[in-house]
């Protein structure tokens, strides 16, 4: 349905990142229940019925195969339900061969980044490991952009996402910036003049957009806990509270990202799912008289061919 100057988005990915999941679903953190906040996440997806679920790393705290089962006992099922694909990208929390076996199904090489590539009718999602082994900060190697190159080098239908947990942009935060993705770029270089049309990362824990070149990045904060980015920079404060993740909404010529709170607030405005079918009945002309004049109190009621449909 298109009411406003925009037709409907072809496609709506969701964006989750930093699960954090231990042993058994055991908080890993003493005041959080990343479990919970997972649950609570799904269930709000099945209201939005994406076509994708992008986890965008650190699914794990610690690599244990059984956090990465916790994970998929909450997630699997219920994506397929909704008919969304899943991708798992790496992060630098996880373990490659418990994450390829659990979540992939398949053996994993330690050696070997975990970079994969998705068809969602006509949208291309690369997932890229930026993971470094036994460390926290992220790098992709000359391989990895060679390989990466060679994949952009035929345009998608509807163009190309990519996944990554490391973002490619700066954090005003200084204990994040030794952890960091180096040679940030090195995949401006990449993506150049490609058909990238944004960047999906997580890692900081806390929602942020910029660009790399001239690519739109978005970064998810967590479902697990915030960081807190108004705290002095000096410092890193966590917080359990305001857990959120992102929705693109794939338009023809945009993407538009929202950051959805895990945990919605109190309810203080509920427009009945009627009103859209009643306003989409009018012209265009008494749409704008009954719904969008400022005379009309629309947090009360909604006009319908001179009644009032109560809210």
């Amino acid at each position: 349905m298109q009411l406003g100057q925009h037709a409907p988005a072809s496609h709506v990915i969701a964006h989750v990142s930093d699960t954090h999941f231990g042993h058994g679903t055991a908080a890993v953190y003493s005041n959080t229940d990343p479990a919970a906040y997972l649950e609570a996440t799904m269930r709000r997806l099945a209201i939005v019925r994406p076509d994708a679920i992008v986890f965008t790393g650190d699914i794990a705290d610690h690599g244990e195969p059984e956090a990465y089962e916790a994970v998929a006992s909450i997630v699997v099922d219920a994506a397929a339900e909704m008919g969304a694909e899943l991708i798992w990208v790496m992060g630098n929390h996880d373990a490659r061969e418990p994450f390829s076996r659990r979540l992939l199904g398949r053996d994993g090489d330690p050696e070997a980044p975990i970079d994969q590539v998705f068809d969602i009718n006509g949208l291309r999602v690369i997932a890229l490991d930026t993971t470094i082994p036994g460390y926290h900060d992220g790098e992709l190697s000359a391989t990895q952009l060679e390989w990466l190159r060679e994949e952009l080098a035929s345009p998608a239908p509807h163009g190309t996402l990519l996944a990554m947990h490391h973002p490619p942009i700066a954090t005003h935060l200084q204990l994040m910036t030794i952890i960091e993705l180096a040679d940030q770029h090195l995949l401006a270089d990449a993506i150049e003049d490609t058909d990238v049309r944004t960047i999906l990362a997580g890692h900081y824990h806390y929602s942020a957009h910029s660009t790399l070149g001239s690519v739109p990045v978005s970064v998810a904060a967590s479902t697990c806990y915030i960081i807190d980015p108004a705290a002095d920079p000096r410092g890193l404060r966590g917080y359990d509270g305001s857990q959120s993740f992102d929705l693109a909404h794939v338009f023809a010529d945009r993407i538009v990202h929202s950051t959805v709170p895990v945990q919605p607030g109190r309810l203080v405005v509920d427009y009945p799912l009627e009103a859209l079918e009643h306003v989409a009945a009018m012209t265009p002309a008494d749409r704008r008289e009954n719904f969008a004049k400022a005379s009309v109190d629309i947090d009360s009621m909604v006009m319908v061919d001179g009644d009032t449909l109560e809210t």
